[in-house]
C-alpha cells in the first residue's frame, strides 16, 4: 500500500512512503528509502536497530523472551527473533558495532495475568547491554498498547500510546448503495 506522508518523519524528500507491517513473530529489514515498518505492540516487544553509517534498518516483534526450555528457532521468542534481525542486517550492509537499538512494548495489558511484558522488556534490556549495542531510546511497561513506525533508512522512530486497544484501527465499513423495495424481486 502507497500513501502521501511528506511529513511524519520530518523528510520534505520523503513523500511517498511503503509502510510494511511487521506482525507478531516477524521481522524485517530494509535499505530502501521509501519503507517505513510499523507494528502495534501489547506485552510483546519490539526492538528497532539502525546502523547510520549503511542507512539500513530493521524492525522485529516477538511475544515471549525464550530460553533454553523453549525451541530457540521460533520467530515467537526473542532470542531467535534478534540474532535474525542482526544477521539480517548484517547482510544488508550493517556492522555489528554500529548498531543503535529504540525498545518498545512490554505492557501489562491484561490484568491479573502473568507479567509477560516485564520479562520482554528485561530480555531485551539483557540482549542490547550483552551484545553491547546502545540503546537510544525506549518507551516500555505500563498498561497501554503502542503503535510504532520506523524509517528504515534514517532510523527515526515514533511511536504512540493507544489509549483503547479497541480503537487499532478498525475496519473502515464499506459504502453499500441503498435498495429502494421495488427494485427487489423475491423467487
Amino acid at each position: 500500500m502507497w500513501s502521501v506522508c511528506e511529513t511524519e518523519f520530518g523528510d520534505r524528500h520523503l513523500s511517498t512512503v511503503r509502510y510494511v507491517t511487521v506482525l507478531q513473530g516477524d521481522s524485517k529489514v530494509s535499505n530502501d528509502p521509501d519503507v517505513v515498518f510499523t507494528t502495534v505492540l501489547g506485552s510483546c516487544v519490539a526492538v528497532c536497530l539502525h546502523d547510520p553509517h549503511a542507512s539500513v534498518g530493521g524492525m522485529n516483534h516477538f511475544l515471549l523472551p525464550g530460553g533454553k526450555e523453549q525451541n530457540s528457532n521460533d520467530m515467537r521468542y526473542g532470542v531467535h527473533s534478534m540474532e535474525i534481525l542482526i544477521n539480517d542486517l548484517l547482510k544488508s550492509g550493517a556492522l555489528r558495532s554500529r548498531l543503535v537499538a529504540h525498545v518498545y512494548g512490554g505492557a501489562s495489558v491484561i490484568k491479573n495475568r502473568s507479567n509477560i511484558g516485564g520479562s520482554n522488556i528485561d530480555f531485551a534490556t539483557r540482549f542490547l547491554r550483552n551484545e553491547s549495542i546502545r540503546c537510544l531510546e525506549s518507551n516500555v511497561g505500563g498498561t497501554l498498547a503502542r503503535r510504532v513506525k520506523l524509517h528504515a533508512v534514517t532510523g527515526r522512530v515514533k511511536h504512540v500510546l493507544v489509549e483503547d486497544p479497541g480503537a487499532v484501527p478498525p475496519p473502515k465499513p464499506v459504502a453499500r448503495p441503498s435498495v429502494a423495495p421495488s427494485d427487489v424481486t423475491l423467487f
